[in-house]
């Protein structure tokens, strides 16, 4: 299993290290604690990505909107 860091998430998914950080803090993204830093499983990372494409908790019309 590969691990990414926060910057290397950052990266993938197009946003600020900070985005990563809110993710990680409010359970949506799993990391575990490496020293004082965080390392997110990689495929966690794509699995979030594919998810947030087809988001189950939009309604059928909010989804067709999109």
């Amino acid at each position: 299993m590969a691990f990414l860091t926060v910057a290397e998430v950052a990266s993938v998914m197009g946003v600020s290290k900070m985005a990563v950080y809110r993710l990680v803090h409010n359970g949506h993204l799993p990391a575990i604690r490496v020293g004082r830093s965080f390392r997110v499983p990689e495929n966690a990372v794509h699995e979030y990505l594919r998810e947030s494409e087809h988001p189950l908790h939009l309604s059928q019309e909010q989804r067709e909107e999109r």
